[in-house]
């Protein structure tokens, strides 16, 4: 059995993408480490705040819920600030993740992977699969520290744009109808750093079947629920819509040939 370390930006980054590893992993007897750069302040503000509570306590305790559903065995806070999307006045603030030093920031995750003997750590993509400044330091952090901590095996969470073409197609008369004058959204658009969305399937190189896990996947997106409401796209879909489009997650492994595939973060250790 093995250790996987997985490293995410924001709370409920780490079901989005990778939900469904977490727990097959867990299933499978592996040791499950959830490291969390953000406290998330920056996200929706919920109508339902009891008097002193703040945004970071809630998507705290909902990412401490999220972590048990899917059998996490250790939730990891970096302790930065949510730094906003690109542009706002929060990139500049000297707390937030952007403005960390890299191998000081590197450094807390590496010391976190050599204390739990880690086999596999996952980070982001090259540009944080939709240009998040959070996002695209998680990818720099995340592989920086893998170096410093000796971590051989460094897999990429990525969203693969063909397959999104694909659910979207599929699951359309589900979502909630947009405003007659906002632009449909388009993956191969510029997201948030003008790239498009994620990384096309000849890029990848590891397509992990979660589907037997989709309902562990899925109740953890429930958990964070300031966030992933009861009427957006993912709670929307039917079970079976659900399963065809999260039935998959996609990774990027370091040093492998690219092409999407079937495989697990533990088969080439």
């Amino acid at each position: 059995m093995g250790t996987l370390v997985c490293f995410h930006a924001h709370p409920d980054d780490e079901t989005i993408s990778t939900g469904g590893t977490i727990a097959r992993a867990v299933a499978e007897g592996h040791r499950v480490i959830l490291v969390i750069a953000t406290n998330g302040d920056h996200g929706e503000v919920p109508d339902d705040l009891a008097p002193g509570e703040t945004l970071v306590d809630r998507r705290q305790a909902e990412a401490a819920s999220s972590a048990d559903v899917l059998g996490v065995h250790r939730l990891v806070w970096l302790g930065y600030k949510d730094s906003g999307m690109t542009g706002w006045e929060q990139n500049t603030d000297p707390d937030s993740f952007l403005r960390a030093d890299l191998d000081d920031a590197a450094e807390r995750l590496a010391r976190i992977l050599r204390e739990e003997f880690a086999d596999v750590v996952t980070t982001y993509d090259w540009h944080g699969n939709y240009g998040h400044p959070d996002h695209i330091k998680v990818h720099q952090v995340g592989h920086r520290a893998a170096e410093l901590a000796g971590t051989a095996a460094v897999f990429e969470a990525t969203m693969n744009r063909d397959h999104i073409v694909k659910m979207m197609s599929m699951a359309s008369e589900f979502g909630p109808d947009g405003a007659d004058d906002e632009e449909p959204f388009d993956p191969a658009g510029p997201a948030d750093d003008g790239n498009p969305m994620g990384m096309s399937e000849h890029e990848i190189t590891h397509a992990v079947d979660v589907t037997a896990y989709i309902a562990q996947k899925r109740a953890s997106m429930r958990c964070h629920a300031s966030q992933i409401t009861d009427t957006s796209f993912f709670m929307q879909m039917p079970d079976e819509v659900f399963a065809l489009g999260f039935g998959t997650e996609w990774f990027i492994k370091k040093g492998a040939v690219p092409g999407a595939r079937p495989g697990w973060l533990f088969d080439e250790q």
